[in-house]
């Protein structure tokens, strides 16, 4: 009998448009009632902007803006600067930090993986489960590599 329009043409009633006309709707209403979705983000963005731009502003105008010397010095774990601030960093700081990514990492695969499982059929389950056992295998072996080569030991 009568067409149903999808839910995006919903907005269309405000603009004079019979949902039960059957006549193809013109380009330009399809687009309007398509982009009357994302009026919502758009306001969302609009005002977070605004009050961004308020609070800035604001802290701009009415913090006090007296520094003293010991505000604008250097901080360096509570004790004056020594060295020069170019000096070069051993490669173990590199080491750990790239190693706490990769594992850090690993650990974030392991939430919507755990989520996920208990929402798959059974057979999918099972290939889920092996195949993020031979993921974590893998990690494993690097991480027993990495501490045999003593890539964790500090000193």
């Amino acid at each position: 009998m009568f067409r149903k329009r999808p839910a995006v043409f919903e907005p269309l009633a405000a603009m004079g448009y019979n949902a039960r006309d059957s006549r193809p709707l013109p380009r330009d209403l399809r687009m309007n009632a398509f982009l009357l979705q994302y009026l919502p983000i758009v306001i969302f963005f609009a005002i977070a902007g605004a009050i961004g731009s308020l609070f800035i502003i604001g802290s701009l105008l009415l913090a006090p803006s007296a520094p003293d010397p010991e505000k604008n010095s250097a901080y360096e774990c509570g004790f004056n600067a020594f060295d020069d601030a170019r000096m070069k960093f051993d490669v173990r700081f590199y080491l750990v930090s790239i190693l706490f990514i990769i594992f850090d990492l690993e650990v974030a695969f392991l939430f919507p993986w755990a989520v996920a499982l208990t929402k798959l059929p059974h057979q999918t389950e099972v290939f889920a489960f092996w195949s993020m056992m031979s993921f974590l295998g893998v990690l494993t072996v690097g991480f027993i590599y990495e501490w045999k080569k003593g890539a964790l030991e500090w000193e």
